[in-house]
């Protein structure tokens, strides 16, 4: 495993450097053709494009898997590099791998803890029970039986992202060129290395992870209904986190046919109320959607998981947030336009009225006082709209909050459609902008 992740660097950076040729090449190809099609032919030929580099970042992520893997996930979130349609295609890159051999496991845990896994534990599995991009999980006892869940960094993984992001610069040059000539966004490829770089550190530390952990739980401590595990410090390090074990259903299973539907109706609420608390009230926001990142226990209550990405918002920022989410509910365009030129969707002077009519189309569920059903929701569509009005008027700015927002709003949209719950959204995302409006006035 470990020699997967970290065989040579030259071995790494021809991999990039021949999907950066091809997806290049795809693209000058159809510069190339550009002048002897239809415009309406020229169009689903770029979108054909879009979608097959997207399959080749797939496709690259498997064999490279680690850092790169990791990024390409990133890029899923990247509205302002690709249609939605390829962006669908991203999104699929999984994060889980094969696991490392345990004597590698073994390896770390002695190295980061000071001691093997039988002098630290009083049971350690040797199997993993999951296994993803960056490390892998272990079910182990403490000495005094307590159950914990031991997250294990793949050895090596850490010196392949700088690596990686050096490699994939190139890469997002492309993307970047692509992005200003023919979508008309103006994309700077160093800044989004940049960014992603920092994400990518901030996932290989634990402490920071179990920092994160730890403010969950100070921020939930009101809420009886959503579960954070508890961090045992005294066997955490930047390579190893050891964490209360939680028990409970996998989410993927309370989404399965023949479940209650009382049952998914609760988890639907909840997660749509949970994720709106986390933007408009605290402040931060868990931003990996990812199924294995949610249980379901019997009570029923919601245990969040993998608090290594995670956003905080500044609190102009979380403000910011807090007043568009109260003029869309008054219908208050003004409130609107005035709260995403603090959010930097929209630039001083900037005529507003194409983002608000954007605002309106994505948020339709949130201004409509009816019961309405997420699976009536066309993400393509909408998406397709949405981007005919950005290109039209140039407006694609993103600055990082929004990236993250929107990966976890991508996430609750596809959870609300599974589960198939109705109900009035718009007087469930009032009633949390209501708490929000009153905690702050406290």
């Amino acid at each position: 495993m470990t020699a997967d992740i970290t065989s040579g660097r030259g071995r790494r950076m021809l991999s990039v450097g021949r999907l950066t040729t091809a997806v290049g090449g795809s693209y000058l190809w159809q510069a190339i053709k550009r002048p002897f099609q239809s415009v309406s032919r020229t169009e689903q030929a770029l979108l054909e494009t879009h979608i097959r580099n997207a399959e080749r970042v797939v496709a690259s992520s498997k064999e490279l898997r680690g850092a790169f893997m990791k990024l390409a996930q990133m890029l899923s979130m990247r509205g302002d590099l690709f249609p939605v349609e390829a962006l669908q295609v991203l999104s699929v890159v999984q994060s889980s791998v094969p696991p490392m051999p345990y004597a590698q496991v073994r390896r770390v845990l002695t190295d980061e803890l000071g001691a093997p896994p039988e002098k630290k534990f009083r049971r350690f599995d040797p199997d993993a029970f999951a296994a993803a991009s960056l490390g892998q999980v272990h079910r182990a006892e403490l000495r005094n039986g307590e159950p914990v869940a031991v997250k294990v960094q793949y050895p090596g993984v850490a010196k392949t992202v700088h690596q990686d992001v050096k490699n994939v610069k190139a890469l997002l040059r492309v993307f970047t060129t692509i992005a200003r000539d023919v979508m008309r966004q103006d994309v700077d490829p160093a800044e989004v290395a940049a960014e992603l770089e920092a994400r990518l550190q901030e996932e290989l530390d634990y402490l920071h992870e179990a920092a994160n952990l730890e403010r969950f739980r100070r921020l939930l401590a009101d809420d009886p209904e959503v579960v954070i595990p508890r961090v045992h410090r005294r066997l955490t390090t930047r390579r190893v986190l050891t964490m209360e074990h939680l028990s409970g259903y996998p989410i993927q299973d309370i989404l399965a046919p023949g479940v209650d539907q009382e049952l998914k109706d609760w988890v639907a609420v909840k997660l749509f109320t949970l994720l709106w608390r986390q933007v408009l009230e605290l402040g931060t926001l868990h931003t990996d959607p990812h199924p294995g990142n949610y249980l379901v226990s019997h009570h029923p209550r919601l245990g969040m998981l993998d608090f290594g990405s995670v956003r905080v918002f500044e609190a102009e920022i979380r403000r910011a947030y807090l007043r568009l989410a109260r003029g869309l509910l008054a219908g208050d365009e003004r409130e609107m336009a005035a709260a995403s030129l603090t959010l930097g969707t929209i630039a001083p002077g900037q005529d507003p009225a194409p983002l608000v009519r954007i605002l309106h189309l994505v948020c339709e569920p949130l201004e409509r006082d009816a019961p309405f059903d997420p699976r009536a929701y066309d993400v393509m569509a909408r998406g397709e709209e949405v981007t005919q009005i950005a290109v039209a008027h140039r407006l694609f700015r993103t600055p990082g909050h929004q990236v993250f927002l929107f990966r976890a709003l991508v996430g609750l949209d596809a959870y609300l459609k599974a589960l198939g719950t109705v109900r009035n959204w718009h007087r469930l995302f009032r009633d949390v902008v209501a708490a929000a409006v009153s905690r702050d006035a406290r």
